[in-house]
This record gives structure tokens, sequence and C-alpha cells, in this order.
């Protein structure tokens, strides 16, 4: 049976937990050689060797999404590789929520450096690759805060906002050069990140979408696949919701 992205060549920011791992492995899976780029080294050397074990080709690339240069050498070092670059999933974020008044520059900072000036650094450099073999498609990782807000989240939100912003932007402008952008937006997912929700939470999380449980990572990586492949072609500027319908209720 043949792999709809044999040949070609995926890079997956904060590939090594969660959302990530999983769309790294889908990307696998489906031919992608993977690129796996991350700040935690163990886990990522973990990832590469597990879709190795299973017939996969992959790297492991350290790398902080709030650094400039560390994400120049990220794209470039994931060319020399492997001599190309077709798909991008920036999904590497910082979450957590602060009280506006509490919240202090510093943090205001940091959120917006790992999520939105990341996301845009990523594009900058992954962007004139894809138009060197011909086009790709590049998914941002977004979130369903980045169609509303929360009690506590204007810095995380704000960056989600900014990332759908950049997204249509981009997929405007480098729409000819044959680069689709989209952006998924996850609801509640059940990733490592949410660490050890008790019962009674869990309950109240999942009574806040129509779908009535969390999705796995894979619910996520699923839809990221098609937004980089032939069967989304025609589909580019768009931000995808992945919230079991949260976002449906008014």
């Amino acid at each position: 049976m043949s792999r709809q992205f044999e040949g070609k060549v995926a890079l997956v920011t904060g590939g090594n937990s969660g959302i990530g791992k999983a769309t790294a492995f889908a990307f696998a899976k489906e031919g992608a050689k993977v690129a796996i780029a991350a700040r935690r080294e163990a886990l990522g050397s973990e990832t590469v060797t597990e879709i190795r074990n299973v017939g996969g080709e992959a790297i492991f690339i350290k790398a902080d999404m709030s650094e400039a240069a560390d994400i120049q050498a990220m794209v470039s070092e994931t060319v020399e590789t492997f001599g190309r670059l077709d798909y991008a999933f920036n999904n590497a974020g910082r979450y957590g929520g602060r009280p506006l008044l509490d919240a202090t520059e510093e943090e205001w900072d940091e959120f917006m450096n790992i999520n939105l000036k990341g996301t845009w650094l990523c594009m900058k450099y992954e962007i004139p690759e894809m138009i060197k073999v011909g086009g790709g498609a590049i998914v941002n990782n977004s979130s369903v805060s980045g169609e509303g807000g929360w009690d506590g989240g204007s810095l995380y939100v704000a960056s989600k906002h900014g990332i759908n912003g950049l997204t249509k932007c981009a997929s405007i402008e480098f729409a000819k050069q044959g680069v689709r952008v989209n952006a998924v937006e996850p609801g509640i997912i059940e990733t490592p990140a949410w660490g050890e929700i008790k019962p009674e939470r869990r309950i109240e999380l999942n009574a806040m979408q129509p779908i009535p449980r969390m999705a796995s990572a894979n619910e996520v990586a699923d839809p990221v696949i098609w937004l980089c492949s032939e069967q989304s072609s025609y589909v580019t500027g768009v931000t995808l919701l992945v919230d079991g319908g949260m976002c449906a209720r008014p």
C-alpha cells in the first residue's frame, strides 16, 4: 500500500510529547522523514527511537522556540539531513493562566516569544525551503482560546489570537508560491501536559463540549495530516476547530 508522504520531509516542533509526538508518528506512518524539534532532549531521542523501531526515519533537533538562532538552525539541519522540507507542524507552545493585573512583563514576553514570535520565526525559515521544492503545507497549533477568552487567560489567549492572524496573513501571502498555511484549534486534549486531573475536574471538563469527553492526541494529529495532504489541496487560511463542539455553543 502506498503512503501519501513517501519521499517527503516533515518538521514537528514540540514533537517529543502529546499532540506533537502523535503527529510525528502520523507523518512517519504516511512515509515522511520526520525532524522532531524540542527542548527536552531525552524525550525527543526516545521518540526518534520509537519511530525508527516501527520502520520510520526520524531525527531529533534540540531547539528553543523563543530563540531565533535555534529556529533557523533547526530548519537548516532538517534540510541538510533530509535534503528538503515539505510540511511543518508548528506545535510547540507555552500554556498557562494568569490574571491580567497580576501578570508581569516577563511573563508576557515569555508567552509571546514562545507562542507567537516562535510561530512567526518558524514560518519565516520554513517557507523559503518549501518554495525551493515547489510548495508545501504548514499547520500552526492554535487553540480554542484563539476564538474567545477565559478568566485569567489574557496572555495565553492573546498569543493564540495572534497565531490565527499570522496564519491567515501567511496563507494569503504565499498561496501563489504553492505554500498552504492553516491552523488547528484543539479543545480539551488528553496529553501529559494536563498532569494528574482529579476525577471531579475531569467530569467538569467533559461537560464543556457536546462530545462529552477529552480527545486523544491522535484526534488532533489526524486533522493536521489531512491539512498537509492532497485531500485538502484547496484549503488554506483556515483555523480548524478540533474541540468536540465546544465553540459551537453560544
